[in-house]
């Protein structure tokens, strides 16, 4: 007995379907809304003030004269600097702790606990993790005697990379197939020769991508540098120059948002796209690397 394939439009779970599909799609469109707005706002807002004095000058003194307002140059290095210190924090403790906990542990109670303080640290508002550096290292002075630095500002950062880079590269690791590691070890290599040179490499692009994700989360975090680097007005001239106050463009928009004069709300503005742009670029930078593993 043959039966009829052909698409019926007026049946009624076809019609319940093309109803709750449109359905999806405009609350999709919702959701998505406040995204574009709030970036094409920034985008408009900031992105006609972007010149090249304005991308080298260091902020001047608050005033209502624009054209002599300078710019944002060390700001934009500063927050560079501090997120290149928080990766060279987290990055290796991050990828040391993913390590052990795929190819170490044995699922005993210290790698649950491991991984259930990670999850934790991964929710907990970043403005705690400022607070916790401020009362250890700048109140203290522990580094070299200074206070507030951007080392310090670094060191904030890295503690919210942390969970990211530690979580990637755990899922990264178990993703790579046992196949691997047993023909290596088959052959007589250590533990530690089949991670080094198989399972890492293999695992790369997964960990990269966590990585990257992790620099773009404290790329634009404010609340931390409030109470580690604080802000600064001038450019970084020298190494030293870490152990003191920097700037960083999330502070510099907050700061300069308050003020009441014309000239330092368009540098907010302006201070705003470009903090778009990188976290836009670290985000596709992210994607691209996602993209490469999947299709390996």
């Amino acid at each position: 007995m043959k039966r009829n394939l052909n698409y019926k439009p007026k049946l009624s779970r076809n019609i319940s379907n093309r109803l709750l599909t449109l359905i999806s799609g405009i609350f999709a469109s919702i959701a998505v809304l406040p995204l574009v707005l709030v970036i094409t706002y920034v985008l408009i807002k900031g992105g006609s003030l972007i010149n090249l004095d304005l991308l080298i000058l260091e902020p001047q003194p608050p005033g209502d004269d624009l054209e002599n307002a300078g710019g944002i140059g060390n700001a934009i290095v500063g927050t560079f600097i501090m997120t290149g210190i928080a990766s060279l924090i987290s990055i290796p403790i991050g990828v040391g702790g993913g390590i052990y906990l795929s190819e170490y542990s044995k699922d005993g109670t210290f790698s649950r606990f491991i991984r259930f303080g990670t999850n934790v640290l991964s929710g907990v508002p970043s403005i705690i993790s400022g607070v916790f550096v401020y009362a250890v290292i700048v109140v203290s002075k522990v580094i070299f005697g200074s206070m507030f630095s951007g080392i310090a500002g670094g060191i904030a950062l890295s503690i919210l990379m942390l969970p990211t880079v530690i979580k990637t590269t755990d899922e990264g690791l178990k993703l790579v197939p046992n196949d691997l590691r047993n023909a290596s070890l088959g052959v007589g290599a250590s533990m530690f020769t089949t991670i080094v040179y198989v399972t890492l490499p293999a695992s790369f692009r997964s960990i990269a991508t966590g990585v990257v994700l992790g620099l773009a989360r404290a790329a634009g975090e404010t609340a931390p540098l409030i109470f580690t680097a604080l802000f600064s007005f001038y450019h970084i001239t020298s190494f030293s120059d870490i152990f003191y106050e920097m700037s960083s463009l999330s502070v510099l928009i907050y700061n300069f948002a308050l003020e009441p004069y014309e000239a330092q709300n368009e540098l907010a503005w302006a201070a705003s796209f470009v903090l778009v742009i990188i976290l836009l670029g670290i985000n596709i930078i992210s994607r691209l690397i996602s993209n490469l593993a999947s299709e390996k």
